[in-house]
């Protein structure tokens, strides 16, 4: 019995691969990489809509730092 391969969505390797973009932002402005990354899963809904309605990494991460 064969498994069948299970494929990516496109839009979730596309979500997954801007938040670690936000992620670098977040760890270039001196946030270490274990607290961006759990802000990043904790705010995952917010971060999911910035995506979607067309934020740059670098302007969701911004606006997260601004808060």
């Amino acid at each position: 019995m064969s498994r069948k391969r299970q494929e990516a969505d496109p839009d979730e390797v596309a979500l997954i691969e801007w938040c670690t973009v936000v992620e670098g932002f977040f760890v270039a402005a001196g946030v270490p990489l274990r607290e961006a990354q759990q802000y990043i899963e904790d705010e995952a809904d917010w971060f999911t809509d910035m995506f979607y309605d067309g934020f740059s990494p670098e302007q969701a991460a911004r606006a997260a730092l601004a808060d």
